[in-house]
């Protein structure tokens, strides 16, 4: 007699419908083909088959029946035998918490970096995990506040600085002298990394409860991933690359960009038919995936979630990438277009007007005659790499972006190129048409009677976190308020000097040698002027939001070693989190002078 199927990974809920507040979506792996039952405490539930990729098995099912503004717990069951809650738990029971049937504004955590987070019984030489803590946080009181959803701004996974036990394991599967020597290479690989993160207790516990959006960066397939077109051509003249980028997006669709989607948009999505209803959907998927690396134009990994009168507007800037020197751009025209469309769908009605056709950067929308409130309060883009980084990094990074363009002769842009992987400089700022693009669409949704109260563009990667906040120079700013919120990492380190480098980036001796770059590489001025208005704080650490209204508070909380909240004295059991800083944000906050 065959053994019962057990549960390998998860159950992760993903996607909480916040319109009609009675359906939810929920992930597993599973370590045999099986059937897959949600069952909630209050009759809810949802079932079906797994699905089968290259010898693992997954299912997302849709839970329905929800009551809205409810918290339930509930059940997985595999072939009718239950198998989470796990046996003997020291967590309180996962739950699905639909949001209540009248508006009350939602809460959103969000941070970015995450090396899995060591073992209880061992020392963990980058400190407490922000995730653990806040698990911990939660655990200890079930009915205190929590997060609606987080928001996980890439880096989930490391594929390129994998841990002493996952170097072990790979070792045992080939030779670590050959390249990509303790990298993975395979989609098996892939999956050891998310077991490694996503087995850790607390972490599992939390994802089981709090519902998640993800979106990739470098790291999840490997550091200065599409960085430029030199870089891309290199890399596929290694053997081993094609096999890695394809098993990353692969395992990317599996583990992250599923849950990132509703069941009605997965329901008309032929990828998710096609591998759910094969007998083994490999053969599909990586076909998919050899196409998405080969032609990015043919797949869409950006999307949109709407959380009662907040607009996410989560957004793919690694695969999207137009990378040819002369027309460099992070989001290829359609994509750039499809985030324009997002962000104003609802207001051209809002405002009474129509607006020119365009990539980002249009004609702004016209406000004569009568006006009405806008489909959304507050506008969130998630975007893992930071639009306004400090201005001596700015003008680094578009002084780079003109010399590999050739303003300077080839020389320059030879030395430009070697410059641009060494220090990572690939963010909104090297991409300068990009920016201003951006940067006029910002100022476009924010303005006019139709305008939300706040934009905030939230980012990750830098492993430092900070606040900071646009002027338009003179030009007139925007009605909404605008904020650059930057929150890294989760769970990992940077070093001393790298921390002084990003305080130095934002002094003024910083800026005049970011003017004196700026004036080399010809690049003109940027058309905002920013300024730091909180940071730069080191740690790990998580951001909050809290979105009631035309209201925005904002929490940054950073995990220290302290006395026990959860779980008696383990490790992570001591550490907890402690808040940093809170401000109001919102047109009721005073603006910040210039530094």
């Amino acid at each position: 007699m065959a053994d019962p199927a057990g549960l390998r990974l998860g159950p992760l809920l993903r996607y909480v419908d916040w319109e009609t507040k009675d359906h939810a979506t929920v992930w597993v792996e599973t370590d045999r083909a099986c059937t897959v039952e949600v069952i909630g405490a209050d009759g809810s539930q949802g079932s079906g088959p797994t699905f089968a990729i290259a010898g693992h098995h997954y299912a997302l099912v849709t839970v329905r029946g929800l009551t809205p503004g409810t918290s339930t717990p509930y059940e997985v069951l595999l072939d009718g035998a239950r198998v989470w809650p796990l046996t003997d738990s020291p967590f309180p029971p996962s739950t699905i918490t639909t949001p209540p049937e009248s508006s009350t504004g939602v809460t959103v955590s969000f941070g970015s970096c995450r090396w899995a987070a060591a073992p209880a019984d061992e020392h963990d030489p980058v400190g407490p995990d922000a995730l653990d803590t806040l698990a911990a946080r939660i655990a200890a009181d079930p009915s205190g506040p929590r997060p609606d959803v987080l928001l996980l701004l890439g880096d989930q996974v490391y594929a390129d600085e994998t841990s002493e036990a996952t170097r072990a394991w790979l070792a045992e599967r080939r030779d670590l002298d050959e390249a990509p020597g303790a990298e993975v290479t395979d989609y098996e690989e892939y999956t050891r990394l998310y077991d490694e993160s996503w087995l850790d207790p607390e972490v599992r516990w939390l994802l089981s409860t709090v519902p998640s959006c993800m979106i990739f960066d470098d790291h999840d397939l490997i550091d200065d991933w599409n960085t430029s077109a030199a870089w891309l051509a290199e890399m596929r003249t290694l053997p081993w690359w094609r096999e890695r980028v394809v098993s990353g997006l692969m395992s990317y669709w599996v583990y992250q960009h599923l849950g990132n989607l509703p069941p009605k948009e997965l329901e008309s999505d032929g990828l998710f038919a096609a591998v759910t209803s094969a007998a083994d959907g490999t053969a599909t998927l990586r076909e998919f995936a050899v196409r998405a690396d080969d032609d990015p134009l043919s797949t869409r990994w950006s999307y949109r979630r709407d959380f009662d009168r907040t607009r996410l507007l989560m957004v793919d800037t690694r695969a999207a990438r137009v990378l040819e020197e002369q027309h460099r751009a992070m989001l290829d025209p359609d994509e750039a277009r499809w985030v324009r469309d997002q962000a104003l769908d609802g207001l051209r009605e809002a405002a009474g007007a129509t607006t020119a056709a365009g990539p980002l950067a249009t004609e702004p929308l016209a406000t004569e005659g009568p006006t009405a409130v806008g489909p959304y309060d507050h506008l969130l883009i998630g975007t893992s790499l930071p639009w306004l980084l400090p201005p001596l990094i700015h003008d680094t990074e578009s002084w780079n972006a003109a010399l590999c363009r050739g303003e300077r002769g080839a020389r320059w842009a030879r030395f430009g190129e070697r410059l641009r992987r060494g220090a990572d400089l690939e963010h909104w700022a090297a991409f300068p048409r990009s920016f201003d693009e951006l940067t006029a669409l910002v100022a476009e949704v924010g303005t006019g009677d139709h305008a939300p109260a706040t934009i905030c563009v939230l980012s990750g990667d830098v492993h430092h976190a900070y606040v900071a906040e646009p002027d338009w120079r003179g030009a007139g700013d925007p009605d909404a308020r605008v904020y650059q919120l930057t929150c890294s990492p989760v769970h990992n380190s940077i070093p001393r000097m790298i921390q002084l480098g990003f305080h130095f980036g934002w002094s003024r001796l910083g800026r005049r040698l970011g003017h004196v770059l700026a004036r080399h590489g010809r690049t003109g001025r940027p058309p905002v002027h920013w300024s730091r208005s909180g940071g730069p704080w080191f740690g790990n650490q998580l951001m909050t939001l809290t979105l009631r209204g035309r209201s925005a508070r904002l929490r940054l909380e950073q995990a220290r070693t302290g006395q026990p909240t959860a779980r008696d004295a383990d490790a992570r059991g001591a550490a907890r989190l402690l808040t940093v800083d809170e401000r109001e944000l919102g047109p009721s906050s005073a603006r910040r002078p210039r530094e």
